[in-house]
């Protein structure tokens, strides 16, 4: 079995409140803050979910479609979470991730880019997998891709 390193990040209080700032390998910082809160500074925990989900896979896409020279002119996503109640947390039941490329893109190839993502690469969808039903649509130049 191979040995994987483990990760390892640190989070400092910024404030009296509930701001913090977080810091992974390459040090660069990301502002997390209770977004229910007036002046918030940052992202939720859990919007940092979908966010981590969405990076993820658009790391893996656009690798994936790069490998077998697809031109990606452009690239957005949206990441959407249902969630329900459980005692007193609202954890996520369901994530659903919209990719929008642009470029001279083979739709197949998309496609395939996408489930492969999400199936087989993306480290943060499999580890909720248990937990959260994470679906994708595909859209190329504007169309979904069926």
């Amino acid at each position: 079995m191979e040995t994987i390193p483990s990760l390892k990040v640190s989070l400092e209080r910024k404030n009296d409140a509930y701001h913090f700032e977080a810091l992974g390998t390459t040090n660069t910082p990301i502002l997390i803050d209770n977004t229910s809160q007036a002046n918030a500074k940052g992202a939720s925990p859990m919007e940092l979910l979908l966010m981590g989900v969405g990076a993820c896979s658009a790391i893996d896409i656009i690798y994936i479609l790069e490998k077998q020279r697809q031109l990606v002119t452009g690239y957005k996503m949206e990441v959407e979470g249902e969630r329900r109640s459980v005692k007193e947390a609202k954890p996520f039941s369901a994530m659903h991730v919209s990719v929008f490329l642009e470029g001279d893109i083979d739709p197949t190839k998309a496609k395939r880019a996408g489930q492969l993502s999400f199936e087989k690469y993306c480290s943060v969808s499999i580890t909720m997998a248990n937990s959260v039903a994470v679906t994708h649509s595909i859209f190329v130049n504007g169309k979904e891709v069926a």
